[in-house]
């Protein structure tokens, strides 16, 4: 009888695959096996490897294919990949880029279970406690509460709540510079399950988090806006602090805004989410339900005084944050302009010294003995003369924290200052030993830029000094007034937190500053009324197509070619293009084109017509420069 003869035949699987944080297209590998949709694997390509993620099965392709190498214990769940899919269709970026921005899970990562623990909740007054159940009513809702008026204790309780549901959760804050005092609060009710999470911790302390996630060690991240995209199983809440802040909004590729990826997310994953502020933007207060918060959980008297515009640090300045010291008091003097004086200008010609790579003026950093350009980061020598003319000796153009504090420590002695902006608070450490000094009332006053605004708690601080509001009044943007008002908000909200304030105010605007005192809601519903009169968000959408190229010829042409093309698309409408306000960067010259429709929907169909490589499409975009 003869024997059998067994062959086995190993059947070769086919898969579309894209490169890790790519441009390229799919692309087809083969490997001797199954693999799940999202993971990350290594492939060849030419004579490297590079990592890539798993996009789905495919038949066999009539060209031969390259093995798969070898398989990473990493995957992307499929709601973070339907999630990416939008980003990458709505911000115009490729789903690589869009998925790059999520951590992926480890696979046969832990699903939660019930997890025994004594939460805390905090102590709410009356009306924090109608604010909190109300809330609880909505699967998203805006938190419109005056400064001090005790929003983080709602959030916390909804954390809580979350947790006893078995869930997790993620609290979003602009900056990190929030991030010490936000992970004191939450330890305080959460312990060791709280984790805090920002682009500049270190690769070692990321990993030790994502181990903890893993093992359900952390459940609730709080950080800023790439906390979002953290790999936490059953969130149950996404809560976004200070929701008005730009800081939210991406400014590289994929050019997404974290605030309103937080409602899509919550939404695809059936959980809550709240937005918080002060000082709401207009988009949240007309799309969302609002609770209010009316009245400051400490009530203290604040005093406005207003002054006429200054651009130097007066007598009168000096003499507020002398006599506010001599009482062991703190100061607070916001200065929209970090560093030293802000340009060099030419009293001769009016000429201001610029980047040779960009074309906007060079800052001046008296402190470290240069000029640097805060776009391209070109580095010179301070000059004396004026390089058109000649004339000399060069002016500087608007004050800057750093000069404010020179001429503040030349005239009272024994002060002790802290300087609020990013040249100096540019990391987590700097930033908490800070906060430390000011807490411990070791700091007599804090000089600084748009940094004081974010959210601290200063309870000592019982003088305000708020300059450069006509400055940002003056900006080209049709949210100029919002953000200045909301900005005269913040950091008045900053004072009188546990006693009698002043607010002095330096503005030539003393009408419209003054008409809004103590009513953000009413200057909302006004500006609403300009903004739909005009006819800008919320009330349509808007898109700026940006041209950079080191052929000025070359990028003219290409704008042009591209508004011909728009013009033939009806309702959408070419607000305006040409140079852009700063017309070169890093010696690209660019052109914008800025773009409105009331149909979100057609307008996103008109830039997919004509997005091309040439271009950068930023949608719902925050800075038209």
């Amino acid at each position: 009888m003869g024997t059998l003869n067994l062959k086995i035949y190993n059947f070769m699987n086919y898969f579309k695959v894209i490169l890790y944080r790519s441009l390229a297209p799919e692309l087809t590998y083969s490997f001797d096996g199954d693999i799940e949709i999202g993971q990350i694997i290594e492939v060849p390509i030419r004579n490297t490897t590079k990592r890539a993620i798993v996009m789905g099965r495919c038949e066999k392709p009539s060209f031969n294919t390259l093995d798969i190498i070898s398989l990473e214990n990493k995957i992307y769940s499929l709601c973070q990949i339907k999630i990416a899919k939008f980003i990458s269709s709505y911000y115009f970026s490729s789903l690589s880029q869009s998925l790059s921005i999520f951590i992926p899970f480890e696979i046969n990562q832990k699903e939660p279970s019930n997890y025994n623990m004594d939460i805390e909740y905090p102590n709410l007054t009356e009306a924090q406690s109608k604010a909190y159940l109300e809330i609880k009513k909505h699967k998203k809702a805006l938190l419109f509460g005056v400064t001090g008026a005790g929003k983080s204790e709602i959030f916390i309780s909804l954390v809580a709540d979350s947790l006893k549901e078995n869930k997790t959760a993620i609290i979003l804050m602009p900056e990190i510079s929030l991030t010490p005092q936000m992970g004191k609060r939450l330890a305080k009710y959460f312990g060791s399950t709280v984790a805090i999470w920002h682009s500049k911790l270190t690769k070692k302390k990321k990993e030790k988090i994502l181990d903890s996630i893993s093992k359900l060690e952390v459940r609730v991240v709080a950080g800023a806006r790439s906390a979002l995209f953290v790999p936490l199983k059953n969130i149950g809440l996404i809560v976004v602090d200070e929701e008005h802040d730009d800081s939210y909004k991406s400014n590289s590729n994929p050019r997404y805004n974290a605030r309103d990826l937080a409602i899509l997310m919550a939404d695809r994953l059936d959980a809550k989410v709240l937005l918080l502020s002060a000082t709401p933007s207009l988009n949240s207060y007309y799309k969302l339900p609002v609770v209010k918060l009316n009245q400051a959980f400490i009530t203290s008297k604040k005093n406005y005084i207003f002054k006429p515009h200054t651009n130097s640090i007066t007598n009168e300045i000096l003499k507020e944050i002398y006599d506010n010291k001599l009482l062991h008091n703190q100061s607070i003097l916001f200065i929209p302009t970090r560093g030293n004086f802000k340009y060099l200008y030419c009293q001769s010609c009016g000429e201001t010294h610029k980047c040779p790579y960009c074309s906007v003026g060079m800052a001046l950093h008296r402190t470290k003995r240069l000029l640097l350009c805060h776009y391209c980061n070109f580095v010179q020598r301070i000059i004396e003369s004026c390089v058109a003319c000649g004339y000399h000796p060069l002016s500087s153009r608007r004050i800057g924290t750093a000069e404010a504090i020179d001429i503040i420590k030349n005239s009272i002695s024994d002060i002790n200052i802290e300087q609020f902006d990013a040249d100096t608070i540019n990391t987590a450490n700097r930033l908490q030993k800070a906060l430390d000094r000011v807490e411990s009332c070791e700091s007599d006053i804090l000089v600084g830029t748009q940094m004081l605004s974010k959210g601290h708690d200063y309870p000592n601080v019982t003088l305000g000094i708020i300059t450069g509001l006509d400055y940002m009044l003056g900006i080209a943007d049709y949210r100029a007034r919002s953000r200045a008002m909301s900005m005269m908000f913040q950091i008045s909200g900053r004072c009188g937190r546990a006693s009698e304030s002043k607010v002095i105010i330096y503005t030539n605007n003393i009408e419209t500053f003054q008409e809004y005192l103590g009513d953000y809601e009413r200057f909302i519903q006004d500006e609403l009324v300009f903004v739909e009169i005009g006819e800008y968000p919320p009330f349509v959408s808007l898109a700026k197509i940006l041209v950079a190229n080191k052929d000025f010829k070359k990028a003219e042409k290409i704008i042009n070619d591209t508004v011909f093309k728009l013009q033939t698309i009806k309702d959408i409408e070419i607000v305006g293009y040409g140079k852009a306000p700063i017309e070169k960067i890093s010696n690209r010259y660019r052109y914008n084109i800025l773009l409105k429709a009331k149909d979100r929907v057609l307008l996103l169909k008109a830039l997919h017509l004509i997005n091309s490589k040439d271009i950068d499409i930023d949608m719902d975009p925050v800075d038209f420069s």
